[in-house]
């Protein structure tokens, strides 16, 4: 099991189950591709992240996935609370 864990695979599923619950709320509640970029980004970008660090990826690589959720996670924000 820590080899799961070790090489990343488990990022990687978590990752997929995310695509499929992106997928049938596009579907089933119309939301717009825009929304759920905003909805799902943040949390993207720190599992990849966190897949970064687990496979021992440079420090900058890891670094760029964590700064690239907070802009996402700011305008995600925005538009939840301009409703």
């Amino acid at each position: 099991m820590s080899g799961f864990f070790a090489s990343g695979h488990a990022v990687d599923l978590i990752l997929a189950i995310m695509a499929v619950e992106a997928g049938f709320l596009l579907i089933t509640r119309r939301m717009t591709p825009y929304a759920l970029l905003l909805v799902f980004g943040p949390g993207v970008c720190i599992l990849l992240g966190a897949r970064a660090a687990l496979v021992g990826a440079e420090w900058r690589w890891i670094a760029l996935a964590l700064a690239a959720s907070f802009p996402l996670h700011l305008l995600d924000l925005r538009r939840r609370l301009s409703r």
